[in-house]
């Protein structure tokens, strides 16, 4: 007997070579007994994948890369499990990078990942990344990118959180609660994460008597040290807000360390709120304030985009690239805690 092939597996089970096929790669759309037909069916005639000749068949590698800043921030961690596991399901493995917020790193990450073939790219760009540069470097290899939280402009695949509203909904909140004085610190300045926050803050205490801190010295690293030397950088120049608005809650980590070390109270002495909502924001002392961003939505409506995007790009269907960029946006969602809902208004 020559070597079994699939269409001999397919005829012993008694369905398509397609439905064969599609339990031979895991797919979860194939009713649990067919499934069990189609095993017992290799099994019995001895079949064996030749996943060399497939790959021969079929030039795609099956995986995905995917590059964030940093892997410190928890916010990273839910978003790169939840996107791996879409991955997952659609047999893909993805390979992941930190590009630490240097361009230069990130350069480098991404050689190597199109140098081993990746499927497709989903991109959290460091600050300052040029988006030429990515751009020339993915066109002559045709992978689809997916920008990831923050972007360059509209002329890519984009899905992050409304970052806009985000900063809209910490505004009215802590003009709500009579704050007259407020600085935004740390985070990367270059990058359009921070400015839509701040954007949608300012925009939500127009016309108020509320009035935001010059920028200039308080941007830094998205990490608890970028947070803390901001607040420090702040404090130093003889300001004292009634809040400090954190780049994001890992920042918020720092700026809670800073005002401690100077005997400053956070949540009484200085509001503090921040973003992202990330595990842990709650158990703080005080409890943060912030606005939940969802990772987990981000990850998943990432891995389907760029799988999407795949399934568009097929040898017979053309360039993907002529299909219309999209940009979905997640709707955040103000979180109250003691770290705004304790200050009180400082008397003249």
């Amino acid at each position: 007997m020559g070597r079994v092939t699939l269409s001999d597996v397919s005829r012993h089970a008694g369905v398509s070579r397609s439905t064969a096929s599609l339990v031979l790669n895991d797919s979860p759309s194939v009713a649990p007994e067919t499934t069990r037909r189609v095993r017992e069916a290799m099994k019995a005639l001895g079949y064996v994948y030749n996943r060399h000749a497939a790959m021969l068949r079929n030039p795609r590698s099956m995986t995905l890369g995917l590059v964030v800043t940093e892997v410190q921030n928890p916010y990273f961690a839910e978003l790169a499990m939840t996107l791996e596991d879409v991955a997952d399901r659609a047999n893909y493995a993805v390979f992941i990078g930190y590009s630490r917020d240097d361009p230069a790193r990130q350069r480098r990450l991404l050689d190597r990942l199109v140098e081993r073939s990746i499927d497709g790219l989903i991109l959290l760009p460091a600050g300052d990344t040029q988006a030429s540069e990515i751009d020339d470097l993915l066109a002559s290899s045709g992978i689809p990118l997916v920008l990831l939280a923050r972007h360059f402009d509209l002329s890519h695949d984009y899905v992050g959180a409304d970052n806009v509203e985000a900063g809209r909904l910490l505004g009215q909140h802590l003009r709500s609660m009579g704050a007259r004085t407020v600085a935004m610190v740390g985070g990367p300045q270059h990058t359009s994460a921070r400015r839509e926050r701040e954007q949608g803050f300012l925009a939500a205490i127009d016309g108020s008597d509320m009035t935001m801190y010059p920028t200039d010295g308080l941007f830094g690293e998205a990490t608890p040290d970028g947070g803390a030397d901001a607040t420090r950088r702040l404090l130093d120049r003889g300001e004292i807000p009634d809040a400090i608005v954190a780049y994001s809650d890992i920042v918020a980590v720092g700026v809670y360390a800073e005002l401690t070390r100077r005997g400053l109270e956070p949540g009484r002495d200085i509001a503090v709120g921040g973003f992202d909502d990330i595990a842990g924001s709650a158990h703080r002392t005080p409890p943060l304030t912030t606005v939940a961003t969802f990772p987990t939505k981000i990850g998943e409506k990432c891995g389907e985009l760029i799988l999407e995007r795949l399934g568009q790009s097929l040898p017979s269907d053309g360039d993907a690239a002529a299909t219309p960029y999209t940009h979905q946006l997640v709707e955040p969602a103000l979180r109250v805690r003691a770290s705004t809902a304790a200050w009180r208004p400082r008397r003249p």
